[in-house]
């Protein structure tokens, strides 16, 4: 029997750890959007005095937060493999959108207990166009900076950058309720309007931040790659299983941008080792063309040999 790793190519894996390098450019970007935004809705609240958009100007903070924490742990995530890290460093990714997801958690808190403070003690609002008005401009912001991650968070497989821009994205559809909030104030004159938007905002934030954390919980415990792409490298495999082969313990996981897939290749006991490494060589290039960044961990096996087939579980007891 025989036991074999492979990798990327070496120019497609330097390709593409110097991409995953360049998704700091990224994060700055994130964090410049979150200093414009916080800017304007701290203005827009000055204006108007709405809790509403007091709770928009806080979770904006949030995204700063979120924002440097991303730059950071992208950093770490960015460095090639190494003796106390041989599988990378990808890891790093779920601990900021794990941070992000508890800071929106704690944002949606803070933004309740202002609105239940205001809904007990309203105030009228003032200037309510022209904050609202900052308040729009800032959501614009979002908006387009969010596209941009989510674009780039696809095309890099980033949970970072996919975190953040979720994020982002629950920031412009709080905008709009907000916005939608103090308009009906001013139409209405009903006060406590506002701080009832602010709590339907902490609730919209409170399922963005579980979602986040679930998400960042399930990557550091090794959750299996999505089912689609398990499907991809069950037929990829597939397609050699003639002439007596077989597979078995096909285990996968990711590990941020990283996937890692692992399989015991089983052929008849004749065959030679040069025969048996050329199909593996096959197995493995199929397996990277239908899964992205992968690492491939192939066990050749005899079909012959009973002992083939102890290690179908998890940990091999024989």
């Amino acid at each position: 029997m025989s036991t074999r790793a492979t990798h990327d190519d070496p120019d497609s894996a330097m390709s593409a750890e110097d991409g995953r390098a360049s998704l700091k450019r990224f994060a700055w970007l994130s964090i410049a959007a979150a200093l414009v935004t916080i800017a304007l809705k701290v203005v827009a609240y000055l204006l108007t005095g709405s809790v509403g958009l007091l709770s928009d100007a806080v979770e904006s903070l949030v995204n700063l937060v979120g924002a440097a924490m991303a730059l950071a742990m992208l950093t770490v995530a960015a460095r090639p493999a190494d003796d106390d890290h041989a599988y990378g460093h990808g890891k790093a990714e779920y601990f900021s959108s794990g941070v992000e997801g508890t800071l929106i958690l704690i944002a949606a808190i803070s933004i309740a207990v202002a609105a239940v403070e205001r809904l007990v003690h309203p105030r009228p609002l003032e200037q309510v166009g022209i904050g609202l008005g900052v308040s729009a401009a800032a959501s614009g912001v979002n908006l387009v900076v969010a596209r941009i991650l989510l674009q780039a968070a696809r095309r890099h497989h980033s949970v970072t950058l996919e975190a953040n821009a979720q994020h982002l994205m629950t920031d412009v559809w709080t905008s709009a309720g907000v916005i939608v909030g103090v308009s009906a104030v001013a139409l209405t004159g009903w006060l406590r309007l506002d701080p009832v938007v602010a709590l339907m905002v902490a609730a919209n934030i409170v399922w963005a931040g579980v979602k986040i954390v679930r998400e960042s919980a399930l990557g550091l415990m090794d959750t299996a790659l999505p089912t689609h792409e398990r499907e991809a490298v069950q037929a990829a495999v597939a397609r050699h299983c003639c002439d007596g082969v077989e597979y078995h313990a096909l285990r996968t996981r990711q590990s941020g941008a990283r996937r890692f897939v692992s399989l015991h290749v089983l052929v008849p006991g004749d065959w030679t080792v040069h025969r048996g490494h050329h199909l593996l060589e096959q197995i493995e290039a199929d397996i990277r063309q239908v899964v992205p960044y992968v690492t491939v961990l192939t066990h050749l096996e005899s079909l012959d040999d009973p002992s083939s087939w102890d290690d179908l579980t998890l940990d091999r007891r024989k």
